[in-house]
C-alpha cells in the first residue's frame, strides 16, 4: 500500500512508545487515525497530535484481552471513518519472571494482550476490510524475541506470545496476498519504551496493577527512538514487507538458531 493520505489507520497500544509513534508517523502521510489504548487520557492526547498535521483522529479506550472491547473499537472505526485501510494490532506487555515463577495470571494478561489481542483485531476487523475492498494492510507487532530465545531468561511467556505473532502473521500473509491485503510483521530489537512500566495498566482480572521491579527502571530509557522504528513502518508497509527488523545486530542470534535447526536434520 503505498499511497497513504486519506486513508485510515487504527493503532492498538498507541497511547505510547511505538504505537504512539505510528499514529504520529501515519497522521504526518496524511492518514485519519483511530488512536486505541487501554490508557483514554494519553489516548487524547496523541489524537490532539495528530489533528495538528490536519487530519482527523479519533481515541478509543480499548482492553485489546476482551473480545468486545476490540469490536467496540471496529465499530467506532467504520462509524467514524467508513473504512479502515492499515491496522496495527501493535499493543503489547511484558512481565519478568523465571518461567517455573510465573502464576496463571501472567500467563493470561501476556497471551490475551499479545496473541488474542491480535487475534481479536484481526476477527473484528478483516472481515469489513476486505468487504470494502481496494489497497489495505495489517501490521502485527512481535519482536525479536519471536525469533529467538534470549539466552538470559526472564521473558518466557512473552517470548512464547511473540512466536505465535509470528507464526500467525506469515499464516495470515500467506492466505491475504491474493487477495491484495498485505500482512507485516514488526520484529523490533530494544525500543524506548514503557514496556518495562507495562503492569501499571494490568487489569484486575489479570491481578491488577503492579510496579516494575525496581532493576527494570532505569534512570533512562534506552534503545531505538520509537520515531525510528516508525519510519521503518512506513517503509515495509510501502514494499509490503513480511518482516520489519529494527536491530542489524540480532541477525546474529538468528543464524545461530537457524544453525542449530538445520544441524539437527543432518
Amino acid at each position: 500500500m503505498k499511497d497513504l493520505a486519506g486513508k485510515t489507520a487504527v493503532v492498538t497500544g498507541a497511547a505510547s512508545g511505538i504505537g504512539r509513534a505510528l499514529a504520529l508517523a501515519f497522521g504526518a502521510e496524511g492518514m485519519n487515525v483511530v488512536v486505541s489504548d487501554i490508557e483514554q487520557s494519553p489516548a487524547e492526547a496523541v489524537a490532539a497530535d495528530v489533528r495538528a498535521f490536519g487530519v482527523r483522529a479519533l481515541a478509543v479506550k480499548t482492553d485489546v484481552a476482551d473480545r468486545a472491547s476490540v469490536q467496540a473499537l471496529a465499530d467506532a472505526a467504520f462509524a467514524e471513518f467508513g473504512a479502515v485501510h492499515l491496522l496495527c494490532n501493535n499493543a503489547g506487555v511484558l512481565v519478568f519472571k523465571p518461567l517455573a515463577e510465573c502464576t496463571d495470571a501472567d500467563w493470561q494478561w501476556l497471551v490475551g494482550v499479545n496473541l488474542w489481542g491480535v487475534v481479536n483485531g484481526i476477527q473484528a476487523f478483516l472481515p469489513r476490510m476486505r468487504a470494502q475492498g481496494g489497497e489495505a494492510h495489517i501490521v502485527n507487532t512481535a519482536s525479536i524475541a519471536g525469533h529467538f530465545a534470549g539466552a538470559t531468561g526472564g521473558i518466557g511467556i512473552y517470548t512464547t506470545t511473540k512466536f505465535a505473532v509470528v507464526g500467525l502473521s506469515e499464516s495470515l500473509r500467506a492466505e491475504l496476498e491474493p487477495e491484495g491485503i498485505g500482512v507485516t510483521v514488526l520484529c523490533p530489537g530494544g525500543v524506548a519504551t514503557r514496556i518495562s512500566d507495562a503492569a501499571r495498566n494490568r487489569p484486575e482480572r489479570f491481578g491488577g496493577p503492579q510496579p516494575a521491579p525496581a532493576r527494570e527502571r532505569p534512570a533512562g530509557a534506552t534503545g531505538l527512538a520509537p520515531e525510528t522504528v516508525a519510519q521503518m513502518v512506513l517503509d515495509g508497509i510501502r514494499r509490503n514487507a513480511a518482516y520489519v527488523f529494527t536491530d542489524p545486530a540480532s541477525r546474529i542470534a538468528i543464524e545461530g538458531r537457524l544453525k542449530k535447526i538445520l544441524a539437527a536434520f543432518e
